[in-house]
Order: structure tokens, then sequence, then C-alpha cells
């Protein structure tokens, strides 16, 4: 912490030097009140500038005088303000939106160069915006679909939930949701994400070059952060589908003081089936999300943002079998400035999710429950001392309760007896700081340092094994009972983060990055796809934390007057204790899951290119990723290196879009991507008269390659003058649209898994069975209403 102290002061100093001033305030949506995250805050005098935090706010110190500053944000008006600055002064502009700029200009939403200057390395950014306009799945706009179109971001198959990122598991992803934690994002077995994209303001993808502030995660940080609502006036977005509908509601309560955002979606597939088939009549198959937010502006130096967001699956079928999954979040934000150079965000987030299945009645009914719940504290400060340095600091505090199950049976009838698996509580605490410094016009560094401390806490009885090794459940040789609160065990350790830019010029750059992270809980799996019903569990006494150590290295350069993007990123990950589970593992609702869990090294290296058009009529990106992901752990393929269940050696993308005109725009997207690793058998035994199948040479195969393209076009009449809602009554204020999508154009049959089984006419015979999820075109109609 003294090292934290003295750089923090170090940085400091120079403020002191000379007589200085600060211009500082937020920059907004003229239209809706909403800030502006990443504008550039440009001073002509001094050749250099500052950006706008995730809230909008800005700061710079500068010696008293005269400035020309320059305000500019892609899709926006550029704005010049005179400034004689002679004393702090607050400067709060609100930005109109440059119609012309906006309809040559759709996938970001920065400065032109702003891929080249930045200190972001293995960073994506989308606005929701550009992701409705690409082709989905049976027209439902989704998240989690579109990022798995970017260089690095892959999935084992249709019908998987969660995303891999540079070759790790899907656990190894933080997905945060106004900064809770989101621990399953997807709906539907994974084929929708829980994001509605009317509720989305903005979404940051990590890979590489993780900033100080994230931790607990070994692979990205997916940063979504929903509207704040419109302060100025009510609006709205409604959507029909063929899968689900929503409505989006928006506007100010006070107007310019207290906003507010409400967002609802449903699916109906209970509702439509009973329609085609009787036999579905009194049966769920449903999900649904409810969005809010409101945005309070307190004063000019504290404003309060309360969101929450609640969503689940129900499925039943008759009484045959019945099950449940679904995400709370609520966070609670106070903004506060402690002068214009110190800006404090302080947070109090709730996080809970929950999962069950079973079979509702007969003598079979059982009802399984467990999840997982985490409460944070947490307190960020930004620090702008001069126009060279921007310094960020924090500290949180996590308190996570896991609930591995219970299942008791249903009735009178059952046969199932009551198995409760015992709860654990860990917490966990991290403090971090660094600061992004411009050394030269041409050099800029982002370093930090974070600190994460974790410990597994009673109450609870813990196994003890012979030889303190949990080698299986034969090996337990007693109990340990620890009281509420009392430590179990503990880890912790530094984590350095480094980012550096090297400019050549505007249009070119080479930048590079190295980070270690920890992850104390994972993902409990021995299914090629997690399913909601995975078990999360955290670093203890047998099970030590996850570490990765990965650096980078990128050169960007832009084209044609920043008309075209191109990237090449080349970087490789070192594991330390990653979770594997041995052959024929038992997982669920097992008191001794240490015994039926393997730990072992891990590596991740690839090189990622992309090349993006921005600008034109025609716009998109092509992508291409060559990348490996292996794990070596002993008892597991002789010790050797093995390919890990996601890895995915080839995986194109080409995403294209394209405005014909003001009333059409055509959409289509591409992926190939190779087969996911697989274990074949390689033998067999005969127990009883039953074939059984030996499994030895862990993901030694593969499923044969991937390859799917997808069309869509969109329909926007000419705006409509009606009024819409009793409270809306302003020129121009309808916009509706119609989205025709094509999902698997050309009806690929694109394997999911392999599996083998005896053959009905002759059981000595084992045969493969190839499983896809999608075997045919799927279309799509979706009504989209603006006003």
């Amino acid at each position: 912490m003294r090292l934290l102290l003295f750089l923090f002061t170090l940085i400091s100093i120079s403020t002191f030097a000379q007589s200085k001033a600060t211009l500082s305030g937020y920059l907004k949506d003229a239209e809706t009140g909403e800030g502006l995250i990443g504008a550039t805050v440009y001073v002509d005098e001094i050749k250099s500038g500052t950006t706008t935090n995730v809230y909008g706010y800005y700061a710079i110190s500068l010696p008293v005088g005269a400035y020309t500053i320059t305000y500019n944000y892609l899709g926006y008006e550029a704005l010049k303000q005179n400034v004689d600055l002679n004393e702090d002064r607050v400067s709060t502009i609100e930005m109109k939106p440059d119609r012309k700029l906006l309809e040559a200009v759709e996938i970001t939403a920065e400065k032109a160069n702003q891929n080249v200057t930045s200190m972001d390395i293995g960073v994506e950014k989308m606005d929701a915006k550009f992701i409705k306009d690409i082709p989905q799945f049976m027209g439902e706009v989704d998240i989690i679909r579109s990022i798995q179109l970017l260089p690095g971001v892959s999935t084992v198959g249709e019908g998987a939930t969660g995303f891999n990122v540079r070759g790790g598991n899907i656990d190894q992803n933080l997905i945060l949701l106004d900064e809770a934690t989101v621990f399953n994002s997807s709906h539907l077995f994974g084929f929708f994400s829980i994001f509605n994209a009317d509720a989305v303001k903005d979404l940051t993808l990590y890979k590489g070059g993780i900033p100080a502030r994230y931790g607990g995660r070994l692979s990205s940080v997916l940063d979504v952060r929903q509207k704040e609502g419109n302060s100025k006036t009510f609006a709205g977005t409604a959507g029909i589908g063929l899968v689900s509908s929503r409505l989006m509601l928006e506007g100010p309560i006070v107007e310019d003081k207290v906003s507010f955002m409400l967002a609802g979606r449903r699916s109906y597939g209970d509702l439509l089936l009973p329609i085609f088939n009787k036999d579905f009549k009194g049966d769920q198959l449903f999900f649904y999300d409810v969005n809010a937010k409101i945005n309070y502006k307190i004063s000019d130096k504290d404003r309060l943002f309360l969101s929450g967001y609640f969503g689940a699956d129900r499925f039943k079928f008759g009484n045959d079998f019945q099950s449940y999954w679904g995400n709370t979040t609520a966070t609670a934000r106070w903004n506060h400035l402690f002068g214009p150079r110190l800006f404090s965000n302080f947070s109090a987030i709730y996080s809970d999710y929950k999962y069950s299945l079973g079979v509702p009645e007969g003598n079979q009914a059982f009802e399984w429950k467990a999840g997982i719940q985490n409460t944070n504290a947490k307190a960020d400060f930004t620090f702008f001392p001069n126009p060279k340095n921007t310094v960020s600091f924090g500290v949180n505090s996590v308190f996570y309760k896991f609930s591995p199950g219970i299942a008791e049976g249903l009735g009178d009838e059952t046969i199932f007896d009551q198995v409760i698996v015992q709860d654990e509580n860990a917490i966990e605490l991290a403090a971090y700081i660094s600061n992004e410094q411009k050394i030269t016009p041409l050099l800029s560094v982002q370093y930090g340092l974070r600190y994460s401390y974790f410990m597994n806490v009673g109450s609870r009885v813990l196994n003890l094994y012979a030889d303190d090794k949990p080698t299986s459940e034969e090996a337990i040789i007693g109990t340990q009972t620890y009281k509420k609160g009392e430590i179990i065990k503990d880890y912790g350790g530094l984590e350095p983060r480094l980012a550096v830019n090297y400019t050549f010029s505007e249009f070119a750059s080479v930048k590079a990055g190295y980070n270690r992270m920890r992850q104390y809980l994972q993902l409990v799996s021995n299914t090629t796809a997690a399913t909601p019903l995975d078990i999360w569990t955290p670093a203890g006494k047998y099970i030590k934390p996850a570490i990765v150590d990965q650096v980078s290295l990128g050169y960007f350069r832009n084209f044609n007057n920043n008309t075209y993007q191109a990237s090449a990123e080349v970087y490789f990950k070192q594991y330390q204790d990653l979770l594997d589970y041995k052959n024929n593992a038992e997982l669920l609702l097992s008191d001794h899951i240490e015994t039926e869990l393997l730990q072992g090294a891990g590596r991740a290296y690839g090189l990622e290119i992309q090349i993006e058009k921005v600008k034109g009529d025609l716009t998109g990106w092509i992508s291409y990723t060559l990348s490996r992901s292996e794990l070596k752990i002993d008892n597991i393929n002789l010790g050797e290196y093995y390919p890990s269940n996601y890895d995915k050696t080839h995986d194109i993308s080409v995403v294209a879009q394209y405005g014909l005109s003001e009333k059409w725009k055509f959409g289509g997207n591409f992926t190939f991507m190779t087969g996911r690793p697989i274990t074949y058998p390689d033998s067999r035994y005969v127990y009883e008269g039953i074939v059984v199948p030996n499994y030895t040479n862990r993901n030694g195969a593969r499923t044969p390659t991937y390859h799917r393209l997808d069309l869509s076009a969109t329909l926007t009449p000419q705006k409509k003058k009606d009024k819409v809602l009793f409270f809306i009554n302003r020129p121009d204020s309808w916009q509706s649209s119609w989205t025709f999508s094509i999902y698997n154009a050309y009806a690929r049959k694109n394997p999911y898994s392999i599996f083998f089984r005896q053959n009905e006419d002759n059981p000595q015979i084992t045969e493969a069975y190839r499983l896809s999820i999608f075997g045919s075109v799927i279309p799509g109609i979706t009504y989209n209403l603006s006003f």
C-alpha cells in the first residue's frame, strides 16, 4: 500500500508547481441528456486533451490563460469554445447529433482515429444501434451473439450458453450490467441473451490490457451500461417478433433533473404452441426481462443512479419436467465531485442467480434448487492532476454465498429422500490504482496495480483426507467444523497491469499490454457447453484460485481518412491451476466435489486480424482469428498438453451492412470455424453383457467444420406525425420499421456434438451419432416502433 500512496503522491506533485485552473463538466446528448462516454476534449494550445469517463464527466487542469477548446464525439456536431481560464470553471456541453454524419458512420461513437490513439489493446466497443442491424436468429436482437462475430470471441456451438474469449472458458468472462455481476447471460439454453438492446446504452469488451479497476476473471470483461433515461422528453421503442415482444419507455420525471427508463420483454412460446398442438396446453415455455433505471441530478456535484434487472426462464412440460433459472440485480450509485479534479463513484450492488429443476408430480416427483448470491460495496475515484495524467484508484468488498444444491421429494408418493449440500461463504477484497500518462506526444502508457484478497469462510463442516489429498471419497478420514466467519483458507496477491501506445502518426500506432488476473470462483462442468444448472465453486482448502499472465502486441492502422480501420494483434496467455474433471466425474449434489476435480496448467495463444469500413453506404468488417487453447493436467493424456473443449484453430467472420436508400438497409454475416475438440472412444469392454466404451485420449478428435450465412433486410418507411401515446404529441414522433431475416441461409447442418451408442440391431456395434441443433433455414420477422 505504501507503493500505491507513493505513486499517487508523485503524480500529484506537478499540480502545485504553478498556478493552475481546472475546466470540468459533463458532455451530454442535447436531445436525450444522456452522458457521452469517451468524448474528446481537445485544447488547441497544448495539442492535447482528455476524454470523458463512463458518466460523461471530464476535467483538465491548465495554467491560467486563454484557450480554444474543441469538444468532439463522432456522430455529433463538433463544438469550439474560447475560454478565459483564470479560475476553476464548470462547462457542461450539450452536443447535437450530426444527422448527415450519423447516416455515414454507424459502427462507433468516438473520434475517427480513437482506435489508433487510445490506450485500448484487445478492446472492442459496440453500440446498440449497430447491433440492431446485424442479422440475428429469428430476428431477435442479441448482444452476446453479436460479440461472437468479433475477433478472438467464439462459442462451442448453437444452443450453448455464454461465449469464449481468447481460449478461455465461459466462466472466465466477467459480465457486468450496471456494475452488477451476471452469472448466466443466456435465455432459452443459449439461443438468446438476457440483454434487451433497447435498454442498453453502451457496451465494452476487454479481451486484453484489462484496466486495474476490474478483477476476478481470467479472460475478459463485458461491461454493459443501461440507458440513463431521456431527461428532455418522453420517448420509447417497441417491437413484435416471432419469439418475443418488447417495450421500452423513458422520459423526465422532472425535466433535466430526474429521468427514468423502464423496459420489458417476454417470449410467448407457451401462448403459441397450444394453438398448433393441444398437448402443450398448460405447459410453460417462456422467458422474460425487466430493466429499470432512475437518474437523479441532486446538484451540480451529486448524482444518484438506481438500476435493476429482473429476468428468468420457466419451462414445464406436463408432469414430466420443470425448470427455472433467473438473474436479479440491483445497483445504487452515487457520483460526487470532491472538487473539479476529483470525481468519485460509490456503489452498492446486489446480484442473485437461482436455478432449479425437477419433476412436479408422481412417484418420481422431486425438486433440486441451487444458486449464488453476492453483495458488493465499491468506491472508485478518478483524479485529473494535469493534462498528461489521469489517475484512477479505488477499493471494493464482495461477500459471496454459494448454494450448491438441495434436492427433495415432492408429495407423499415420491421415492426421493432429501439431499442437502452445504452452503459455502466467501469474502473478496480488492484495492487498485492506475495512471494513464502521456510521456511524449507520441508515447503514452497506462500502468496500474491491483491487490486482491480472498477468504473462504465458515460456517462449514469440511472433509479431511489422508495425506491432505482429496483423491477419492474413500480417502476421507474425518471432518473439521468451522464457525461462522472463521477463515477456512485464504489467498491473495498483486495483479500488475501495463499498456503502452507508441503513435507513429495520427493514422498508425503500435500497442503492447500485460496483465495478471486472479479468479477465485470457477464453474464446475463436465459437459461440452455450460448449462443453467452448472455449479460455481469457490477457492478453498482443496481448490486453488486460477491465475493467468497475458501479454499482447498490436499494430493499428487507418486508411483513406479513417474510412478503413485495420488491426493485427498477437497474444500469449499462461494459466495456473485451471480446473478440469476426472473421467466419469459425478458433480451434481456432491458433498465431496473436490474428489472429482483436477487442477493443472494451461496456455492460449493466437493472432487476430480485423479490417473495418466505418464510413459510407457499405460498412462492416472482416476478421480472422488463429488460435490455440491447451491444458496440461496430471493423470489426463499422460500429463501432456491437450486441446481444451473450446479450442478453435481458425475463426473467420464477415459482417456487412449496406444502406441502399433511406428506406432500405441490407445486412449479412458469414462465420466459419474449425470444429471443436471432442473425445472419441478408442476401445471398449463388455460388462454383464453391456458394451461400455473406454475413453483415454481427452479431446483427441474434432467435430466437422462449422459455417453459416445469415441475411437481413430492414424497411423503414417515412416518419409519422400521429399522436402515439397520450403524453407524446410532437412532430416526427413515430418511426416504424420492418426487419426480415434469414438465419442459416443455405441450411447447413452444423454439428453440435458427436455421440456414441450401441446399434439397435446389433448391440456389438458401437456407432457414432451426429447431433445438429439446426439443419434448415430459419426465417424471422420483427416489427419495430420508436417514438
